[in-house]
C-alpha cells in the first residue's frame, strides 16, 4: 500500500472524532512496532534471583 493512497483515504475521513481515533491508533501501531523489536528472549543466568526472597526455617513443617 503506497503513502499516497494513505493519505488520500485520512483526507477523505470528516469527522474530528474520527480523526482522533485514528491518531490513536497510529500511535498504538508505532509503540507496538518498536516493543516488537526489543522483544528478545532472554535467557536468565542461573541463580540471578539469589537473595531475592527467603524460605521460612519451618516451611516443610504441617501446622
Amino acid at each position: 500500500m503506497s503513502e499516497e493512497l494513505i493519505a488520500l483515504k485520512i483526507q477523505q475521513i470528516q469527522s474530528k472524532a474520527f480523526k482522533q481515533e485514528l491518531l490513536s491508533f497510529l500511535d498504538y501501531l508505532l509503540a507496538k512496532q518498536s516493543s516488537d523489536r526489543l522483544m528478545v528472549k532472554r535467557i536468565p543466568k542461573f541463580g540471578c534471583a539469589k537473595g531475592a526472597f527467603k524460605m521460612l526455617e519451618d516451611f516443610d513443617e504441617h501446622k
